[in-house]
């Protein structure tokens, strides 16, 4: 039996190639294995016109970034969102290239149950079928299919800060070409595409960083994969947990812990399906509850410490570490006030003193202006005040200590 492996080349400065080398399956790749997520975005309702009007025979181009390598790789398609059941054909997976581009030799069909088409009911998603393939770790994929019909209302990722693509033909099917030329209209958003998992040895495990748009990485380089938990991840790669973690990022933009919102369903209650049911989770990482603090819904710090205690106990009833990461400060930003910023201070004084998650990282501490501590320090800071830029969502990755993945319950 044989596997495909896509393996990057050195190759001179904005150039990009790839080679497909075939290698045996080794005994460690025939061991016991588990899924492990490698790439993960939180289903919601993709805003604006397209998303509110869905798209009818048209191909998606979705670019998404590995944290971790691996083979056996699967692809999840959500509709939860939807209003009617959407059609899917055409579905392939490769290297993305430049632009809409795929990497020559790499594009590799998927089916669902053997099927090179699948329906996916309103509310409901669906895993595809491994695809004999290996995926490198630190990796821009690009996942490709058809939309049959009339879709309704597009489930997705709102806020990628990522380009991805749609065909600007109706009707011609381009999902399985290599070649970017008819993916004509870029899109900012993920539509409909939920997860990658690969599969690996069970020693190794998914980390679910769990959040709004600080976790979501807004105010970072679109297309540089520089948000808080891509930076773990490539710190994960040089130190001794190398190969030991997946890292899912399940922020939502606007997502509050207390409330509904234009982010979706609030964290109490999209926390089972973004980090409970994710595949192999053995430990979340919590930074939610400014939205929460901006908009008064939180007007107290036990507002949130409730809040807090009861993702605590949903994710230790499922053997699941909880480490609680502190609120950043955001003085000169959006609905900041002295009275809103106690609120912050408050809860973060809880987070770091009370013991009851089983690890704390704090990011509050670690973007903080000395002089200033209710403001970013200035090259922290994406320029609104509230959401950290490239530099300050590296200083959250630095502080994170790595060995909190370590828990285990």
């Amino acid at each position: 039996m044989t596997s495909t492996t896509w393996t990057r080349l050195a190759v001179p400065a904005l150039a990009v190639s790839a080679v497909i080398v075939l290698t045996s399956l080794t005994p460690a790749q025939a061991a016991p294995v588990h899924p492990v997520g490698t790439w993960g975005a939180s289903a919601d309702e993709v805003g604006g016109a397209v998303g509110a009007a869905g798209l009818t025979d048209r191909s998606v181009r979705n670019l998404v970034h590995t944290s971790l390598g691996g083979s056996g790789v699967r692809v999840t398609l959500s509709n939860a969102f939807g209003d009617r059941p959407v059609t899917f054909t055409s579905t392939h997976l490769g290297l993305a290239g430049d632009g809409a581009e795929v990497v020559p030799g790499t594009n590799r069909p998927m089916t669902f149950e053997g099927a090179d088409e699948v329906t996916v009911a309103p509310g409901t998603e669906v895993l595809s079928d491994p695809v004999d393939a290996t995926v490198p770790a630190d990796a821009t994929l690009a996942v490709s299919f058809h939309v049959v019909g009339e879709s309704g209302p597009i489930t997705g990722h709102d806020v990628a800060t990522q380009t991805s693509y749609v065909s600007g033909t109706a009707g011609a099917d381009v999902a399985g070409e290599e070649a970017g030329a008819a993916f004509t209209t870029q899109i900012s958003s993920w539509y409909w595409v939920e997860s990658v998992v690969v599969e690996k040895p069970r020693r190794v495990r998914t980390a679910v960083f769990f959040g709004d748009s600080i976790t979501d990485g807004n105010g970072s380089t679109a297309g540089a994969d520089r948000r808080y938990p891509d930076q773990v991840a490539d710190r994960l790669v040089t130190s001794r947990f190398a190969g030991r973690f997946g890292v899912m990022n399940e922020g939502i933009s606007a997502n509050r812990v207390l409330a509904d919102s234009t982010g979706g369903q609030r964290g109490l209650d999209r926390f089972r399906r973004d980090v409970l049911d994710q595949p192999g989770v053995s430990t979340v990482v919590v930074l939610a509850g400014i939205n929460d603090i901006r908009w008064d819904h939180a007007d107290d710090a036990s507002d949130l410490i409730t809040a807090y205690r009861d993702l605590i106990a949903q994710a230790h009833s499922e053997d699941v570490c909880v480490v609680g990461a502190t609120l950043t400060p955001y003085e000169g930003g959006s609905r900041y006030t002295p009275a809103r910023d106690q609120v912050r201070v408050a809860v973060n004084e809880w987070i770091r003193t009370s013991g009851e998650f089983d690890g704390i990282v704090d990011f509050d501490a670690a973007t903080r202006d000395p002089a200033r501590p209710a403001r970013f320090l200035p090259a922290y800071d994406s320029g609104d005040h509230l959401h950290p830029g490239d530099a300050g969502y590296a200083a959250m990755a630095e502080a994170f200590d790595l060995s909190l993945l370590e828990c285990d319950r």
